[in-house]
């Protein structure tokens, strides 16, 4: 992997670089769609061509339990699984233990064994559910049938190694909030030290692929952890920066923190890492959040906002549009809403996407109310879009030295 910076902003860390992998490159900052099972979903991968995204995150926990790492084996990796010729992103799949309820509170501890309850119902898992984090890796219940699995850093770098992914992600021990210094402590120790066997997985794993015709080079990013204490922030970003990965992930944010609280992590985090690496942020996208990653030099996120949105009704619009609709939140607004149902104005006057150049706010107001497939398509692609051009912007503005009055316009 390379990563050229293009341009440095003048006034803060935000800046313009390019990350290229073998199957293409990230113009950053960039936005990193959520691809879940092999697919952003509602959209296929010419659709996402148009839109201009570049790379799109897929998910470990979800490919291995279904359809399984073999059968993605067996059809050439994830690029010919879905037909997709641009750059992938896979997570290490630890933190899908949390985002799907199996860690959201802790119960006990007890040695090095920490046990967690879920409180969602997820078909399949019936009585009481529970995931068990050891220093071997996480014990787990699949939310599909029920099935016990563990996940371990070397088996998350084997699956990921099948996969196929540019960019992979350490097996990370994702710390809940709120949560004590104590726990923090413990959980940041045990990031690390799956960190160091994560690497030497990848390293073996790699050395394997090494030896087969038509390789493709790999790349792993060591995850930050710490939860919102400074100096172990501080520590956590110093020994995965020592670790030398190719870039670096910075975990364990929008858990349920303050976004103030966020931002100091990254204020903490981000001068302890290299300069010539790109950093990711992750699990974050929200516009005023992405404004004030980039600003504190983060190069790429991604949060699934944008098609989870888009399956809900709730369309991203530039804050003058919102203004103009009096929309209590000045980035989006409710298509399903009465209010629209004979509005011939487009979604967002201001976008040039397929979907605001061809349809108006009461056909798609229409499609929803309908249950129509169609609205869900249409308003995750303009979401989508939204996104990639909100990027494209904002690598123009640190260009040309207009970021802080793009910011200002926004937010």
């Amino acid at each position: 992997m390379r990563f050229k910076i293009i341009k440095q902003d003048k006034k803060s860390r935000a800046r313009v670089g390019e990350i290229s992998v073998a199957h293409g490159k990230i113009d950053t900052p960039g936005f990193v769609a959520v691809g879940t099972q092999a697919s952003v979903k509602a959209l296929s991968p010419r659709e996402l061509k148009e839109i201009g995204l570049q790379v799109f995150f897929a998910n470990t926990y979800h490919l291995y339990l279904r359809p399984g790492v073999d059968v993605i084996e067996k059809l050439g990796g994830v690029h010919n699984f879905m037909s997709w010729n641009g750059p992938v992103m896979t997570d290490s799949g630890g933190f899908q233990i949390f985002s799907l309820g199996l860690g959201q509170h802790i119960l006990r501890k007890k040695g090095d064994r920490v046990k967690i309850t879920l409180n969602n119902t997820n078909k399949g898992v019936t009585g009481k559910k529970l995931a068990e984090i050891s220093e071997e890796g996480v014990e787990f219940k699949s939310h599909i049938d029920g099935s016990k699995h563990i996940l371990t850093p070397e088996k998350s770098m084997e699956i990921q190694s099948i996969l196929g992914a540019d960019i992979l992600m350490a097996f990370d021990d994702c710390t809940p909030y709120p949560c004590d210094y104590e726990y923090a402590k413990s959980s940041m120790d045990r990031t690390h030290r799956w960190a160091v066997r994560s690497l030497d997985a990848h390293k073996k794993e790699q050395k394997e692929k090494s030896k087969r015709k038509n390789r493709q080079k790999q790349n792993l990013y060591g995850v930050v952890q710490g939860s919102v204490y400074k100096e172990l922030r501080k520590k956590s970003a110093q020994f995965i920066e020592s670790l030398n990965t190719p870039g670096v992930a910075i975990g364990g944010v929008s858990v349920g923190e303050s976004k103030k609280e966020m931002y100091k992590v990254l204020d903490w985090v981000v001068p302890n890492l290299s300069e010539e690496k790109p950093r990711h942020l992750l699990g974050v996208g929200e516009i005023d959040d992405i404004f004030e990653a980039i600003e504190k030099g983060v190069d790429t996120l991604d949060c699934v906002i944008p098609t989870r949105w888009g399956r809900n009704g709730t369309v991203l619009v530039h804050p003058q549009t919102a203004k103009n609709e009096n929309s209590v939140n000045r980035y989006r607004f409710i298509i399903t809403n009465a209010k629209y149902i004979k509005d011939s104005l487009p979604v967002d006057p201001l976008c040039r996407c397929f979907v605001c150049q061809n349809f108006s706010r009461a056909y798609m107001n229409h499609l929803y109310r309908a249950n129509e497939i169609l609205g869900i398509r249409l308003g995750t692609y303009h979401n989508l879009y939204f996104m990639v051009n909100l990027m494209k912007q904002i690598r123009k503005s640190i260009k040309n030295d207009q970021f802080q009055n793009l910011k200002k316009e926004w937010m």
